[in-house]
Protein backbone atom coordinates (compact mmCIF):
# COMPACT_ATOMS: atom_id res chain seq x y z
CA UNK A 1 0.00 0.00 0.00
CA UNK A 2 1.03 3.76 -0.76
CA UNK A 3 1.03 5.13 2.21
CA UNK A 4 1.75 8.80 0.49
CA UNK A 5 -2.47 7.98 0.30
CA UNK A 6 -2.77 8.00 3.91
CA UNK A 7 -3.01 9.94 7.10
CA UNK A 8 -2.77 9.89 11.13
CA UNK A 9 -5.38 10.77 13.02
CA UNK A 10 -5.07 11.20 16.71
CA UNK A 11 -8.48 10.22 18.32
CA UNK A 12 -7.28 9.95 21.72
CA UNK A 13 -4.72 11.98 23.53
CA UNK A 14 -2.70 9.77 25.76
CA UNK A 15 -3.76 10.43 29.63
CA UNK A 16 -5.08 9.02 32.89
CA UNK A 17 -8.74 8.73 33.46
CA UNK A 18 -9.11 8.29 37.11
CA UNK A 19 -13.04 8.19 37.30
CA UNK A 20 -15.21 5.75 35.88
CA UNK A 21 -17.41 6.57 33.03
CA UNK A 22 -17.43 7.51 29.37
CA UNK A 23 -14.11 8.83 27.16
CA UNK A 24 -14.88 11.60 25.03
CA UNK A 25 -12.69 10.68 21.48
CA UNK A 26 -12.97 12.68 18.08
CA UNK A 27 -14.72 12.44 15.51
CA UNK A 28 -13.21 10.56 12.73
CA UNK A 29 -14.34 11.62 9.03
CA UNK A 30 -13.71 9.19 6.55
CA UNK A 31 -14.28 11.21 3.59
CA UNK A 32 -12.10 10.33 0.68
CA UNK A 33 -10.44 7.27 2.64
CA UNK A 34 -11.37 3.73 1.56
CA UNK A 35 -9.66 2.36 5.06
CA UNK A 36 -9.14 2.61 8.74
CA UNK A 37 -6.69 1.26 10.96
CA UNK A 38 -7.48 2.09 14.48
CA UNK A 39 -5.40 1.23 17.69
CA UNK A 40 -6.32 1.44 21.16
CA UNK A 41 -3.15 2.09 23.32
CA UNK A 42 -3.55 0.83 26.93
CA UNK A 43 -0.76 2.17 29.78
CA UNK A 44 -0.45 0.59 33.07
CA UNK A 45 -4.27 0.33 34.51
CA UNK A 46 -6.41 -1.57 37.54
CA UNK A 47 -9.61 -0.58 35.73
CA UNK A 48 -11.13 -2.28 33.18
CA UNK A 49 -12.86 -0.96 30.48
CA UNK A 50 -16.38 -1.65 30.56
CA UNK A 51 -17.04 -0.70 26.73
CA UNK A 52 -14.78 -0.58 23.55
CA UNK A 53 -16.41 -0.18 20.07
CA UNK A 54 -16.84 1.72 17.06
CA UNK A 55 -19.83 3.39 16.15
CA UNK A 56 -20.67 5.04 12.87
CA UNK A 57 -23.09 7.67 11.78
CA UNK A 58 -23.85 10.19 8.79
CA UNK A 59 -24.41 12.81 11.06
CA UNK A 60 -21.26 14.98 12.37
CA UNK A 61 -21.33 15.93 16.36
CA UNK A 62 -23.11 12.65 17.74
CA UNK A 63 -20.10 10.92 19.25
CA UNK A 64 -21.70 9.18 22.66
CA UNK A 65 -24.51 8.02 20.24
CA UNK A 66 -24.24 6.86 16.45
CA UNK A 67 -24.67 3.07 15.24
CA UNK A 68 -22.79 0.13 16.49
CA UNK A 69 -20.74 -1.22 13.77
CA UNK A 70 -21.00 -4.75 13.97
CA UNK A 71 -18.09 -6.99 14.19
CA UNK A 72 -16.45 -3.93 15.88
CA UNK A 73 -17.30 -4.59 19.17
CA UNK A 74 -14.81 -5.98 21.94
CA UNK A 75 -16.49 -8.32 24.49
CA UNK A 76 -19.01 -9.61 21.99
CA UNK A 77 -17.36 -9.80 18.23
CA UNK A 78 -15.20 -12.40 16.99
CA UNK A 79 -11.48 -11.76 16.69
CA UNK A 80 -8.88 -12.54 14.34
CA UNK A 81 -8.15 -15.93 15.86
CA UNK A 82 -11.92 -17.08 15.85
CA UNK A 83 -12.83 -16.41 19.31
CA UNK A 84 -15.30 -14.25 20.78
CA UNK A 85 -13.05 -10.96 21.54
CA UNK A 86 -12.83 -9.76 25.28
CA UNK A 87 -13.11 -6.07 26.38
CA UNK A 88 -9.65 -4.83 27.34
CA UNK A 89 -8.86 -5.57 31.29
CA UNK A 90 -7.59 -4.06 34.54
CA UNK A 91 -4.42 -6.22 33.95
CA UNK A 92 -4.08 -5.41 29.87
CA UNK A 93 -1.25 -3.30 30.91
CA UNK A 94 0.82 -2.04 28.11
CA UNK A 95 -1.22 -3.86 25.29
CA UNK A 96 -2.44 -2.31 22.33
CA UNK A 97 -6.14 -3.09 20.66
CA UNK A 98 -6.83 -2.70 16.86
CA UNK A 99 -9.76 -2.30 15.04
CA UNK A 100 -9.57 -2.72 11.26
CA UNK A 101 -11.80 -1.13 8.95
CA UNK A 102 -12.86 -1.33 4.93
CA UNK A 103 -14.49 1.67 4.72
CA UNK A 104 -16.54 0.69 1.56
CA UNK A 105 -20.48 0.81 2.57
CA UNK A 106 -19.66 2.39 5.86
CA UNK A 107 -21.20 5.76 7.07
CA UNK A 108 -19.24 8.54 7.04
CA UNK A 109 -17.95 9.75 10.41
CA UNK A 110 -16.94 7.28 13.29
CA UNK A 111 -16.70 6.99 16.71
CA UNK A 112 -14.49 4.94 19.37
CA UNK A 113 -16.55 4.25 22.19
CA UNK A 114 -14.94 3.72 25.40
CA UNK A 115 -16.35 3.44 28.90
CA UNK A 116 -13.65 2.87 31.75
CA UNK A 117 -15.27 1.29 35.09
CA UNK A 118 -13.79 1.87 38.38
CA UNK A 119 -10.47 1.47 39.41
CA UNK A 120 -8.49 2.61 42.08
CA UNK A 121 -5.53 4.31 39.78
CA UNK A 122 -8.04 4.17 36.58
CA UNK A 123 -6.90 3.72 33.30
CA UNK A 124 -4.43 5.31 31.19
CA UNK A 125 -5.05 5.18 27.39
CA UNK A 126 -4.24 6.39 23.79
CA UNK A 127 -5.59 5.93 20.33
CA UNK A 128 -4.65 6.97 17.18
CA UNK A 129 -5.85 5.91 13.28
CA UNK A 130 -4.32 5.58 10.16
CA UNK A 131 -7.33 6.42 7.29
CA UNK A 132 -5.68 5.26 3.82
CA UNK A 133 -6.18 4.30 0.51
CA UNK A 134 -7.39 7.49 -0.47
CA UNK A 135 -8.73 8.67 -3.61
CA UNK A 136 -6.76 11.77 -3.78
CA UNK A 137 -2.56 11.75 -1.48
CA UNK A 138 -1.87 14.36 0.64
CA UNK A 139 0.82 16.49 -0.50
CA UNK A 140 2.00 18.28 2.28
CA UNK A 141 2.45 17.74 5.89
CA UNK A 142 -0.88 19.13 6.81
CA UNK A 143 -2.54 16.97 4.43
CA UNK A 144 -1.31 14.52 6.42
CA UNK A 145 -2.66 15.73 9.44
CA UNK A 146 0.67 16.64 11.17
CA UNK A 147 2.92 19.45 12.16
CA UNK A 148 6.22 18.32 10.23
CA UNK A 149 7.02 15.78 7.89
CA UNK A 150 10.69 13.80 7.10
CA UNK A 151 11.73 11.53 4.41
CA UNK A 152 14.26 9.59 3.52
CA UNK A 153 15.53 10.17 1.15
CA UNK A 154 15.05 13.36 2.30
CA UNK A 155 12.97 16.31 0.05
CA UNK A 156 15.43 17.76 -2.31
CA UNK A 157 17.81 15.39 -2.78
Amino acid sequence: MNSAHAKWFPVYQPQAINAAGAVTTVEIDTLGYNYLELALMLGATDAALTTCKLSESDTTGVSTGGTDITGLIFGTSTNSAGSTSSVPSATDDNKVFLFNVDLKGRKRFLYLQIVVGAGTNGAYLAALARLSRASTAPSTAAGYNASQMLQAPAYGT
